[in-house]
């Protein structure tokens, strides 16, 4: 059964291109209505595949895919009506003008004209100002947000974002990240892929790992980064050591910066138990430090350990980018 909260829910999909390339294995996946998923993994993982079959774009080889508990292949239309997809590429005509694109793409979904919500989306993209110039005139950022405008001017429930900062700076990417909470206020559901984990680690509820097309996680980021994270305590010592007292070594101690810094990698729930037993056995030793600091592992950091754990041991298959088809 699948819950009546789900935005999407994926059950057993797969996707086999003529190549023999297998680009998804047996996913399951539900999303709730208004979350923030945001779906990490490398090139060729199998991450625009998934958002292309959600979306009615690719065929998917088995399985079945609800959208708000429409199937995506039986009930198309209604399916489709409720997503917003910002794709990777800027793929709209360049010699249109701002306001009249956006207007246009409310109305492909089957929306009555509304010049007012067509108004409020390019207002809230700060796109108003540039309502009657041609998109080709744009700036690259400009260009980005004129891709997001169209993909909410139908009002959807449900909105893909296929890395939708890429090439964008820092302030254009900031901005954006505050309009998505805002949609994620007002109910709407965000799928983000990205390359940029940082955009994850600021905004995402729950964050899922695909590679080589297997989900091979899906966690609440707050979660994950207590059960996968570590921390790292650094000592900065009175005076420096030459080497780690033989009594330490059954302790994850390592001496960096010319002996003058004592490091102590841990995992974050047992801070109680061992730092204080680790400092009291310092103490013993004579060992002193003028600062300590702590600092936790980043999901980045969560994220390259838990590809490289997965990587197969055989050849891995082509790079879907290679082969000619999407990732």
């Amino acid at each position: 059964m699948y819950a009546m909260t789900a935005a999407i829910s994926i059950s057993k999909l797969t996707k086999t291109y003529a190549s023999g390339l297998q680009a998804l294995k047996d996913i399951d996946l539900e999303i709730a209505r208004g979350e923030i998923f945001a779906l990490l993994g490398p090139n060729g993982a199998g991450k625009t595949t998934l958002i292309n079959i959600i979306c009615g774009i690719v065929t998917p080889s088995s399985g079945r895919v609800l959208a708000a508990g429409h199937d995506v292949l039986r009930d198309f239309r209604q399916a489709r009506s409720l997503i917003g997809l910002v794709p990777q590429e800027l793929s709209t005509d360049m010699f249109d003008y701002v306001q009249s694109t956006v207007a246009y793409s409310r109305e492909l979904f089957g929306c009555r004209p509304d010049p007012a919500v067509v108004q409020q989306v390019l207002r809230d993209l700060s796109l108003w100002d540039k309502r009657r110039e041609r998109i080709m005139a744009l700036s690259g950022g400009m260009k980005r947000r004129v891709m997001i405008a169209k993909a909410l001017a139908h009002e959807p429930q449900i909105l893909f974002l296929d890395e939708p900062t890429a090439g964008v700076d820092v302030e254009l990417r900031r901005d954006m990240w505050e309009l998505v909470r805002g949609l994620r206020e007002r109910g709407v559901t965000i799928i983000l892929t990205t390359h940029y984990i940082e955009e994850a680690e600021e905004m995402a509820d729950r964050v899922g790992v695909i590679n080589h097309g297997e989900l091979i996680l899906v966690e609440d980021k707050r979660a994950l980064m207590h059960k996968l994270g570590s921390k790292q305590l650094t000592l900065h010592l009175l005076a420096p050591l030459d080497a780690l007292p033989e009594v330490l070594h059954g302790w994850p101690l390592e001496l960096t910066a010319s002996g003058t810094q004592l490091q102590y990698t841990f995992d974050s729930s047992a801070q109680r138990s061992e730092v204080p037993a680790l400092l009291q056995r310092l103490a013993e030793l004579g060992i002193g430090f003028k600062d300590l600091n702590t600092r936790q592992s980043s999901l980045e950091e969560i994220f390259v350990g838990l590809v490289s754990q997965r990587r197969p041991s055989s050849a891995a298959a082509p790079d879907a980018r290679r082969a000619g088809l999407p990732a």
